[in-house]
C-alpha cells in the first residue's frame, strides 16, 4: 500500500463535527452525550447553521437503531470561547443523549441536509462517523455500514495515542475510491494557537485501493474528511453541484509518561 502526504494549501475546511463526550464507556456511567455542529474545527470557527439532519444513527453488533427522533436543537456560539471573538452570535446546532446498554463498539453516523456554500458556488454534504466502545467488548469498528460514501476504519480508532498511525479506507458506493483527496484537522480546544496558511489543514491522498494512512501528531479529537462529487442540486432555479464526502473522527491520548 501507497499513499501520499503534502500540506494543504488553502484553509477554512468545512468539517461537520460528531463529537461524544467520551469515546470509552464504562459500567460505571452509561451515557453519553453527543454534539453535531458545522465548522472550520482547526481555527475555532466560525460555526454554520445546520438544519436537522436527515438521519442519525447507530450499529452495534450488526445491528442498525435509528436516533433521529432523539435530536435536539440548541444554539452554539459561533466562535469557541479561546477565539475571544467579540460576536455574540449564535447558531443552530444539534445534539442528543444515548445510553449504551450493550456490549461493543457502538458506530454513530449521521447524514446531514446538504449546506449550500454561497462562497463556492457548491452544496456540501457530509455524511460523518465517529465509534465510541462500550464495556470493553471490541466488536464492530470496521463494520462497513454501506452509506454512500463512509471512511472503513483499518486501525482500531480508540484506544490511539499521539503519535499512533491511524489507516483506513474509503468506500463511495461500495467501491474503493482511489485518488480522492482527504483533509485533516484538529479540533482545536485551545491549545494550538498561531497557526495559519497550509498548516491549518493538512491534505493526503487515497491510493488505487482507496486506502489511506496519517500519524497523529498530538492529542485531541481529529476530523479526516474524505471530498468527492455528487449529483447537482438546485435553488433558486439554478444547478450547483454537490460535494459529497465522508467523514470520521478520532481521539488520540497524550503518551504515558515512563517511569
Amino acid at each position: 500500500m501507497c499513499w501520499g502526504l503534502f500540506w494543504a494549501g488553502v484553509s477554512w475546511a468545512h468539517f461537520l463535527v460528531l463529537l461524544p463526550e467520551r469515546d470509552l464507556i464504562g459500567a460505571e456511567r452509561r451515557a453519553v452525550n453527543l454534539e453535531i455542529f458545522f465548522t472550520h474545527p482547526m481555527e475555532g470557527g466560525p460555526v454554520m447553521p445546520l438544519e436537522r439532519p436527515q438521519k442519525v444513527g447507530v450499529f452495534v453488533r450488526g445491528k442498525e437503531y435509528d436516533l433521529t427522533p432523539l435530536l435536539k436543537v440548541y444554539q452554539r456560539p459561533v466562535y469557541e470561547p479561546w477565539r475571544h471573538e467579540t460576536s455574540d452570535k449564535k447558531v443552530p446546532a444539534w445534539r442528543l443523549f444515548y445510553e449504551c446498554t450493550r456490549p461493543g463498539d457502538h458506530v454513530f453516523y449521521v447524514v446531514p441536509e446538504p449546506y449550500f456554500e454561497p462562497a463556492e458556488g457548491v452544496f456540501i454534504q457530509q455524511i460523518t462517523k465517529v465509534i465510541v466502545n462500550a464495556f470493553g467488548a471490541e466488536t464492530g469498528w470496521d463494520a462497513y455500514l454501506g452509506l454512500p460514501i463512509e471512511i472503513v476504519p483499518l486501525v482500531r480508532p480508540y484506544g490511539l495515542w499521539e503519535g499512533n498511525l491511524f489507516c483506513g479506507r474509503v468506500l463511495k458506493d461500495g467501491k474503493p475510491l482511489p485518488g480522492a483527496e482527504i483533509e485533516v484537522e484538529f479540533l482545536n480546544d485551545g491549545s494550538v494557537r498561531g497557526v495559519s496558511g497550509p498548516f491549518v489543514t493538512q491534505v493526503l491522498k487515497t491510493d488505487q485501493e482507496g486506502e489511506f494512512c496519517y500519524t497523529i501528531p498530538w492529542a485531541g479529537w481529529w476530523g479526516f474528511a474524505v471530498l468527492s462529487e455528487g449529483k447537482t442540486l438546485s435553488k433558486d432555479g439554478q444547478e450547483y453541484p454537490l460535494e459529497l464526502d465522508a467523514v470520521i473522527w478520532l481521539r488520540a491520548y497524550p503518551r504515558p509518561v515512563r517511569e
